[in-house]
């Protein structure tokens, strides 16, 4: 059987790749070290996740090894070389104000960790594909310098702007406030790409929105729609972090999104690039998505808003899908967000 290697196997992609995959028929290695649990405390453990992978996939095994160790990657690789037919690499410091504190712990992970996995890869298995789980944040804050407006519960851009169905992915990395934690993914994106490119592997960078799902472990810093949820039913409040809570977001049913995979995986292009979210189709501010909570589990959530805003968050972001759309016209959307929400709280109840 063919065999996929997926790091981060117990997060929110990760473990939705797992499940894919072995359904699939693919044996599978997961490579997670719940680093979460370092970076977010006891709400970000993965330990749950891990545990639930063991029991459904018979082909699953799991290793708690850090990207950043090669010689224990490689170990992986070298014995597995002949069988390796697609690596996805979810595995990352996710975290904007982690990265700000811990710059040589963010770099290492989100840079030397893809680095690692691509000398792996074109060492062991050179004709595998390559899947990086990227992000937005390679554009940095340039996103709110478009032509946004104020309205009662978003910020927006008129329906004649050319940037109106999303940010494509011409759009320029260059000349804006990244985060640390951005820049270590503009790194690790640039050079999946440029392995891509230059080296002749086939991979992909799928630049993420607001990637949510039930696996998901929701923390303070990480997790936009499924922290929102789970805190709005605890403890019916939640804190708001600038631009008046009207900052708006796209966001991505992983499962979604493990459809795009397995769209690349069957036809596998070199060195390319997707911005990948809900698009127009998937997406809400925070105080939108706080009302649809309120309305559907019949609650008051009392809301704080906090004036100033996170280093180079965004505004407004939502991802143009065309470019992907057109080069695998058989993937399809299934979850808006609010089929999102709903299936967020029933998971949580």
């Amino acid at each position: 059987m063919p065999l996929a290697i997926i790091t981060g196997s117990s997060g929110l992609v990760g473990s939705e790749s797992v499940n894919f995959f072995s359904d699939k028929g693919f044996d599978v290695i997961g490579i997670d070290n719940n680093l979460r649990k370092f970076f977010f405390g006891n709400d970000g453990s993965t330990v749950w996740i891990k545990n639930n992978l063991k029991k459904r996939n018979k082909n699953f095994r799991h290793f708690s090894i850090d990207i950043r160790n090669y010689e224990g990657l490689e170990k992986i690789f070298k014995k597995n070389k002949n069988k390796i037919s697609l690596i996805i690499h979810c595995a990352a410091q996710p975290s904007h104000d982690y990265g700000k504190k811990f710059p040589f712990l963010d770099f290492h992970v989100n840079a030397t960790g893809t680095l690692n996995l691509l000398e792996l890869t074109k060492k062991f298995c050179p004709n595998a594909p390559f899947i990086f789980m990227s992000t937005n944040k390679v554009y940095g804050d340039s996103p709110n310098k478009l032509q946004i407006y104020e309205n009662r519960t978003r910020w927006e851009l008129k329906n004649k702007d050319k940037n109106f169905k999303g940010i494509d992915e011409d759009f320029s990395i260059d000349n804006s406030t990244h985060s640390f934690f951005g820049v270590s993914k503009t790194y690790a994106d640039l050079i999946v790409q440029e392995y891509g490119k230059n080296v002749g592997l086939k991979t992909v960078c799928f630049r993420g929105g607001c990637i949510t799902g039930p696996n998901h472990s929701g923390a303070k810093l990480h997790g936009f729609l499924s922290y929102l949820v789970k805190t709005s039913l605890l403890k019916k409040k939640y804190i708001m972090i600038g631009y008046k809570g009207k900052q708006v977001r796209d966001n991505l049913h992983s499962e979604d999104l493990v459809n795009c995979f397995w769209e690349f995986y069957k036809k596998p292009r070199y060195g390319e690039v997707y911005n990948m979210g809900g698009g127009r189709f998937s997406n809400c501010s925070i105080l939108e998505a706080l009302d649809m909570v309120e309305k559907l589990c019949k609650i008051n959530i009392k809301r704080k808003i906090i004036k100033t805003p996170r280093v180079g968050d965004h505004i407004w972001y939502i991802s143009n899908l065309d470019k992907f759309k057109n080069h695998y016209p058989k993937w399809k959307q299934k979850y808006n967000t609010k089929k999102i929400i709903e299936e967020l709280i029933n998971n949580f109840k």
